[in-house]
């Protein structure tokens, strides 16, 4: 892994107890998909992450989306993932020491991981059991599209997933109408038709979900950004989720109904497969 480009072994310890990062979850972080050399989407991954730099307030040096891109293929190829392998990559950017109430250090630390990824991750699988977290819910405000290090919500969520036995859970904001899910943004299909709940309603803001808002109307798909309440999954005719590593992961039910999958797997063929 490495700490503000210097290099260590995994498991290394490498913050103190006063890290802002650690104390107060200050700070964000990107799961990237890295193969061939580049990063999948990684112009929206630097967009989204500078933009949550921006809006916390951390300095961001020049050029810094050039330097973290060198360095994650750098921890990849250290790590022996060559070229032709697939490698699940984790970027989280932090602050550094300091009490809450103390002078805040706008000055960016970051740590890169990198893991193998499977072939058979990629790809639509078999469908997700879902289901929606029945108790936290997520507000609806300027950090509710951050891919924040505070994930305690969606920590809890997945809990409650792994417990009942699903694959994962949806997560409701304060309006109780679904946002998004522990790891991934929601479509449905509904007569052809596309529908994701927009920024507005809380959701982080997805790199492969941009995608495919952009792609899927290019391929002459129809989507709406509209809210999405928990009865409207009832009446559809897919449901799938979208993340960075996935791609796409059909939902093959939810308490009450099941779905089919052919739309979502012509989408993922079409648009996502070979990125």
């Amino acid at each position: 892994m490495s700490y503000n480009g210097v290099h260590y072994p995994a498991g290394q310890s490498l913050l103190t107890a006063d890290n802002r990062g650690f104390r107060y979850g200050d700070g964000l972080f990107e799961t990237m998909f890295v193969q061939g050399g580049r990063i999948r989407l990684g112009e929206y991954h630097f967009d989204r992450l500078l933009s949550g730099m921006a809006l916390l307030d951390f300095e961001i040096p020049p050029f810094f989306a050039e330097k973290l891109t060198r360095e994650i293929l750098a921890v990849c190829e250290a790590n022996g993932i060559s070229a032709t392998l697939a490698a699940r990559v984790r970027l989280v950017v932090f602050r550094g020491e300091g009490s809450f109430l103390g002078p805040v250090d706008r000055f960016p630390n970051y740590i890169i991981q990198s893991w193998p990824l499977p072939s058979i991750h990629e790809g639509v699988g078999n469908g997700l059991a879902v289901d929606i977290f029945p108790d936290g819910r997520k507000a609806c405000d300027m950090l509710s599209n951050l891919k924040s290090n505070n994930y305690l919500l969606y920590i809890l969520a997945a809990h409650y997933a792994k417990k009942q036995g699903l694959d994962d859970c949806l997560v409701l904001n304060s309006q109780n109408r679904i946002a998004d899910s522990t790891i991934a943004n929601l479509f449905y299909i509904r007569q052809g038709q596309f529908y994701t709940p927009p920024l507005s309603e809380g959701p982080v803001a997805g790199v492969m979900r941009r995608h495919l808002l952009e792609a899927l109307p290019q391929a002459g798909y129809i989507v709406h950004l509209q809210p999405v309440a928990p009865e409207d999954l009832l009446t559809a005719d897919e449901i799938f989720l979208t993340n960075a590593l996935r791609g796409i992961s059909p939902v093959r039910s939810v308490p009450g109904r099941s779905y089919t999958n052919q739309v979502s797997v012509t989408v993922y063929e079409q648009l996502i497969k070979g990125l």
